[in-house]
């Protein structure tokens, strides 16, 4: 992949969240210019994983860029067109149905609609409890949405959450050098994680 300006936005699933510095940091390190776009919670939510102001300064530091935090920052993305490529990872099922419903109502949503209108790729790595639950709908109709493409993701928890599906993280390098090509990277649904 040539280096490219991604678009790195980052939701509350914050089980992932120790994962998606190693994700940002291999992006970096391939000598992509990385903006980090952080959500309403992934900035003020602090749990058992860690505290919110300390994972946005390690994206700063990993990236060397300030990010994204309002709706006014993200909104320009649109019109000056600077992004190659956008994704979302962690992406949680809030996100999924707020984007498939033309939500715009946080710095991540409205980076995806000003990215969008500029028919570039929007890379997807779920992250929900709720994939094979009320979010199928969501995943499947974003399957179907033109430029939007998808990590590979599996269930991460088959027999105590049955219905929670999470993205393969390792593979984003590869799902956004294929996205950029305008193919999504398969199979889609891989093995489930071994414990």
């Amino acid at each position: 992949m040539s280096k490219k300006t991604i678009g790195f936005a980052i939701t509350g699933s914050f089980c992932t969240h120790e994962k998606i510095k190693g994700v940002v940091r291999k992006l970096v390190e391939e000598g992509n210019r990385v903006i980090p776009i952080f959500s309403n919670m992934s900035q003020t939510i602090n749990s058992r994983f860690g505290d919110a102001r300390d994972f946005i300064i390690a994206i700063q530091e990993i990236t060397g860029e300030h990010g994204i935090f309002t709706l006014q920052e993200a909104e320009p993305i649109g019109p000056k067109a600077y992004l190659d490529v956008m994704i979302i990872a962690p992406c949680t099922g809030n996100t999924m149905a707020k984007l498939c419903a033309g939500i715009t109502d946080s710095p991540v949503l409205m980076a995806a609609k000003a990215h969008m209108r500029n028919e570039k790729p929007v890379v997807i790595a779920v992250s929900t409890n709720d994939a094979l639950g009320a979010n199928l709908k969501n995943i499947g109709e974003l399957m179907n949405t033109k430029n939007v493409y998808f990590v590979p993701f599996g269930q991460d928890d088959y027999e105590k959450k049955p219905k929670s599906m999470v993205a393969h993280f390792e593979r984003v390098p590869d799902t956004i050098e294929e996205a950029l090509r305008g193919k999504q990277i398969q199979p889609v649904i891989q093995s489930p994680f071994v414990k």
